[in-house]
This record gives C-alpha cells, sequence and structure tokens, in this order.
C-alpha cells in the first residue's frame, strides 16, 4: 500500500471566496469545482507530507496550512497588494526559510515559505 497524495479540506459555507487568496495571488488553477467543493493546484508533483507540531517555530502558533513558493518576497508583495494582513514577518529562520504568516479568506493561518 502507498500513499499517493494527501489533500487539505477546508469547510466554508462560500467556496468562491478562495479564489483571490488561493487562484489571483498564489497562482493555483481551478482543477475542479463542483459548486459544493472547489479544487485548486497545479501541475507540479510535491512528496507526500503530513506535519505535526506543538508550535509553528520561532515560537508562533502552528499554521492550518504550509505553501512553499519559489519567490516569498513577490507573494509577500501580492498579498499586500490584494488586501490580506500579513500576521509574522517576513523573517529569515534559522532553520533556512523566509517565510510569512497570512489568514487566508476562511481564517486559517497559512505559512507562505521559500527554502534559501
Amino acid at each position: 500500500m502507498t500513499v499517493r497524495r494527501i489533500v487539505a479540506n477546508i469547510a466554508t459555507p462560500d467556496v468562491a471566496r478562495a479564489t483571490v487568496f488561493y487562484r489571483d495571488v498564489l497562482g493555483l488553477s481551478l482543477l475542479m469545482d463542483h459548486g459544493w467543493i472547489a479544487t485548486y493546484g497545479n501541475d507540479e508533483q510535491a512528496v507526500v507530507q503530513v506535519s505535526f507540531a506543538s508550535e509553528g517555530g520561532s515560537g508562533t502558533p502552528v499554521p492550518d496550512l504550509s505553501i512553499e513558493v519559489d519567490d516569498v518576497d513577490a507573494v509577500l508583495q501580492a498579498m499586500r497588494d490584494a488586501g490580506f494582513d500579513i500576521v509574522y514577518g517576513p523573517v529569515n529562520e534559522p532553520w533556512g526559510v523566509r517565510r510569512f504568516y497570512v489568514h487566508d479568506p476562511f481564517g486559517r493561518l497559512v505559512n507562505i515559505l521559500s527554502h534559501a
């Protein structure tokens, strides 16, 4: 038996609210839309991972999602331009990532990061 992927599901009464944050700012494509569920993604292949944490590092709360991007500073500016409040960072962490925290439209704490 092999795990092929892990999908994060975020409960919301309004799935369309994901559009600006996940499609417009992060550049994900709408892969599936059944009205009651919308799935965003891209063609990148990623390692299957699930993390368990007692804190988010550097004394921060544990984020609901971590999203690795190729240019954290460009995404930071796009988040600010779209009106999303940055709640932590940007910061270069001692374990080799540059990151910031932002709340998505559903109140989920999202860790946006790039590896150094």
